[in-house]
Formats: C-alpha cells, structure tokens, sequence
C-alpha cells in the first residue's frame, strides 16, 4: 500500500477522533496535521480536512435533526450567508502566499486554545459566567423555536458569514465562531447550540469541498482514506467518550493544539 495512504489513513483517524471527543473543533488540527505529516500546503490541506468535517458533521446533524434539537431555521440561515462568503476566503487563500497563511493559521490555533484552556480552567475551578443582558436571539418555550428580529438576524448573519470567510480562507470548519457565537447570541442550550452547529459546518465544508472539486485543487487520492480515517476514528472516539470527557479532556486538547500552534509557526517561520 502506498505510505500516503497509510499516512492519510492514520491522519484522518486521529482527526475523527478528536471529532468525537472534543466537538467538531477538532477538525480545526485537519490542516496541520496534513502539513506535517504529507508537507501540503495550508490551501491544500484545507478541502481535504473540510471533506471529513462534512462527512462527520453531517452525519451528527442527521442525528440531531430526527433528535429535534437542531434549530435547523437558525442553521440554514446562517449557513447561507456563510456560502456566499466562502469563495471570498478561496480566492484569497490562492492569492496569499503560504508561508504568511501558515503563521495566520498557527495564531488562529493560538487564540482557539488559550480561549479552551481558559474555559475549561474555569469549569474545573467552578467559575460561573458572570449575567449579561439578554441575547437578540430568544427562544419561544411555548413552540421551541427561536424569535426572529432585526438583531437576531444580523448577528446570525455576521456569524454565518465569518465561519465562512475563515473556511473557504483556511479550510477549517468554523465551529470555533459558530459555537461562540451561538452561546453569545441565543439562549439555547448547549446540547441545541452544538447540534446547530454541526448543521451550519455540514453545507459550508460541503460547499467548500464542491469549489475544490470544480477548480481541480481537491486532492481525492489523499482525501478518501483521509475521510476514511475519521469516520473510521470517530467510532473509537466515541467509545473513549464515555470516559473521557469533561473539563480535564478540554484542558488536554487544548494544550495539545497550543504545541501544535507552536509547532506550525516554528515551521513556517524556518521555512
């Protein structure tokens, strides 16, 4: 078997795992690790980490959906604006050299750990978030849906629209904005925010991975056993996930992508 496909494989399968340990964040170490481990470039790198956060996130929000806890309203919304604003990110991915977009993708891994590291401190040390004034986005009790106004609106779409900017740019999923922005901006729980989540990551990495494929910069030989790999790695992950989850995992991961930050800049500034 060639050792690109072994290595794509094993890649993949430690995505899908921290897929399903720590969240669709996970996948934002897709790009890094294929950079490390097959020297691709970020723009290369990105739609084929984005073809597995489809295919994993797509399959959690089919969960969520029959489930009823994914806003599906709140996710298509925002996943439009996210799609228009993804070729905007493709295009200047192409135009950006790489070595500039690596330290980029390194500082962005930066600011998702220390923000991690930071909340799962928090949680162990019991920390309550302090009360703030009402989100524009309201969720009616009596029908379960989210009550739409001008605010609501707006701050779903900056969102969307950020998530998509920042994929098509860096080929990342997005959920480290969505679901920030989703526990900023609504008052819908948890479980309701992530499945949401996942539904807005599912057609913005599928819009990703279509562009790839028309413009001929998607790498299938690499992509499958990479999309392979993490599913096959999310069903080991979420047998781990029954004993390894909470604040100490997140503190874990955290660090972890803190070290590979450090690893990518001191990378891509010898380079």
């Amino acid at each position: 078997m060639d050792s690109t496909i072994v290595i794509s494989l094993l890649l993949g399968a430690v995505v899908g795992c921290l897929l399903a340990l720590t969240g669709a964040g996970g996948a934002i170490l897709s790009v890094p690790l294929l950079g490390f481990g097959l020297h691709l470039t970020v723009a290369q790198a990105g739609p084929i980490g984005l073809l597995a956060v489809c295919l994993s996130a797509g399959i959690g929000a089919i969960l969520a959906l029959k489930g009823g806890i994914l806003r599906y309203r709140a996710a298509g919304f925002m996943a439009l604006f996210g799609l228009i604003m993804t070729p905007m990110g493709i295009w200047l991915a192409k135009l950006i050299p790489n070595k500039p977009l690596s330290i980029g993708f390194a500082l962005l891994l930066c600011i998702v750990g220390i923000r991690l590291l930071s909340g799962a401190l928090k949680e162990i040390r019991g920390i309550q978030p302090k009360e703030t004034r009402p989100p524009p986005c309201m969720l009616n009790q009596s029908i379960g849906r989210l009550i739409w106004t001008v605010p609501c609106a707006r701050s779903l779409a900056i969102a969307g629209a950020a998530a998509g900017f920042f994929s098509g740019l860096l080929g990342v999923g997005g959920g480290f904005i969505i679901v920030p922005s989703l526990k900023r901006f609504t008052d819908l729980p948890v479980q309701s925010i992530v499945a949401t989540s996942l539904g807005v990551l599912t057609v913005v990495s599928f819009g990703n991975v279509v562009i790839a494929t028309v413009s001929g910069t998607m790498m299938w030989p690499v992509a499958l056993p990479f999309a392979g790999g993490a599913l096959g790695g999310m069903m080991v992950g979420r047998q781990l996930a029954k004993i390894m989850s909470g604040p100490r995992l997140q503190q874990f991961f955290a660090l972890f992508t803190l070290f590979i930050a450090a690893m990518m800049l001191y990378k891509a500034l010898l380079s």
